[in-house]
């Protein structure tokens, strides 16, 4: 039985008793069925919900929240959240989402949902209870894994063009695919999402992201025409040019299968956030070297200038989320480049010091990252990724050098020289901390003061 939760039996003895229909519907349902946990209950009553929910709040002494503008009502109930709204049919003007309501039956209700999969109802009063009301086949849809509208897909598309996202998050999330017309429908109406809000498509994207395979979703969205209106630099990235006997590599597929990587290795979603724009600067840097080929120089360094303006767009966090992305993104490179060159502690103290508590995020990326279709390639980089990882823990319990500030401040050689703010304390300070990372003098006080005695004579400053 599948309506166990206590709640269920107290909605049915208010429905009964006030005659009217009730329904679970949507996404508990479709939970049920998929064996995931859900504590959100969607009920559709057929008449009004809101009345059924203040009824039941009154017996079990509970609080509900009313929305009259969208005649809903909302009761938390111990560890549930139950939201009551009235079965209804609903129509769309082209130019916004925002619906016409009116009252309708269930099936009315049902039909306009977004997926079949969302659109299955259980009974909630007595005489039927928890029987399954499936009119448009979402069971069937279940069993076979896709992800159809319960009416024709470009109406469900164009009435709330936020569905075509939360199609290819549901295709992402549960590893189903999406029915032939349903997509062709999304292909026809993907412009249209350029009417909903950044904010609410920031949650389907963030969805997708946390998704145990994130490249089903983002891929759909390319595929599809989506991503040019959402995400057009990634969408730009897509594709091989060749000239000569040279090509480069398809930089979208790269870029989703380092995505795909570092799902497996982490759950940080900011850290999938990077994956995702670690080469976004390739675009801006392509440039064809007939002796060389193609190059893509100095793309992280342009990469991570653009994160600040592709967060903005897209209403993601623009406190230290974006940040973090941002040195993920300029940093990426610096590890690969070591693990195929000689490892020097110079190279991974100066590693350790712009990545400080970040490295292991870092380097987690850094081997995400390689996605050669050469076994014995893949096999080198990561044992020389290990010996970087090795060199970076001995310097570390060594020299202290992760997030470190160099001991002599610009306020002691002030103080020291009686000088005024001026470039001249940068470049003492700039010296005295690459010496500590090239290894030249110990990190401690009395080795950089030294030093900032020597740099002072160099250029002819004395103390007063």
């Amino acid at each position: 039985m599948p309506l166990r939760h206590p709640i269920f039996k107290h909605i049915t003895r208010v429905v009964d008793d006030m005659g009217v229909e009730a329904y679970v519907v949507g996404g508990y349902v479709r939970d049920y069925y998929l064996h995931r946990r859900s504590s959100d209950v969607d009920v559709v009553v057929v008449g009004s919900g809101v009345a059924v929910a203040q009824e039941l709040a009154r017996q079990l002494g509970a609080k509900v929240t009313i929305y009259k503008t969208y005649g809903t009502a909302m009761l938390r109930w111990r560890d549930t959240e139950v939201e009551f709204v009235g079965a209804r049919k609903e129509s769309y003007s082209p130019e916004s989402r925002n619906p016409h309501v009116e009252p309708g039956t269930l099936e009315d209700d049902q039909r306009r949902r977004d997926f079949t999969i969302n659109a299955m109802a259980w009974s909630l009063n007595g005489h039927n209870f928890g029987e399954l009301v499936d009119p448009f086949g979402g069971m069937d849809d279940m069993d076979d894994c896709i992800i159809r509208t319960p009416c024709e897909p470009d109406t469900t598309f164009s009435d709330d063009p936020l569905r075509m996202m939360r199609a290819v998050r549901f295709a992402s999330q549960l590893g189903f695919d999406i029915d032939d017309d349903t997509f062709e429908g999304i292909t026809r109406q993907a412009e249209r999402i350029k009417i909903i809000s950044k904010e609410r498509i920031a949650v389907e994207l963030n969805k997708i992201m946390a998704s145990p395979v994130p490249s089903i979703g983002l891929t759909l969205m390319r595929t599809s025409g989506l991503l040019k209106y959402i995400l057009p630099e990634l969408d730009r990235m897509a594709g091989i040019e060749r000239r000569g006997k040279h090509a480069h590599k398809d930089n979208f597929e790269h870029t989703m299968k380092v995505l795909d990587n570092l799902a497996k290795r982490s759950d940080n979603i900011w850290l999938r956030w990077a994956a995702l724009f670690h080469d976004i600067g390739k675009p801006l840097t392509k440039a064809y070297d007939p002796r060389q080929g193609w190059t893509f120089h100095q793309h992280e360094a342009v990469g991570s200038k653009m994160i600040p303006q592709l967060f903005r767009r897209l209403k993601l966090p623009m406190n230290e989320p974006m940040r973090f992305v941002q040195k993920m993104v300029f940093l990426h490179m610096r590890p690969i480049v070591l693990s195929e060159d000689l490892v020097t502690d110079s190279a991974v103290r100066r590693l350790l010091f712009e990545a400080g508590d970040d490295v292991e995020e870092l380097m987690t990326l850094c081997e995400a990252d390689i996605t050669s279709g050469n076994d014995a390639k893949v096999r080198l980089f990561l044992k020389n990724f290990e010996l970087v990882r090795a060199k970076m823990h001995d310097l570390e319990e060594r020299d202290r050098v992760r997030n470190f500030q160099p001991p002599i401040t610009g306020d002691v050689i002030m103080r020291t020289y009686n000088l005024p703010p001026s470039s001249v304390i940068g470049e003492i300070k700039e010296v005295i901390k690459n010496a500590i990372l090239d290894g030249i003098i110990p990190n401690d006080y009395d080795a950089a003061y030294r030093l900032m005695e020597e740099e002072a004579t160099k250029r002819g400053i004395v103390k007063r």
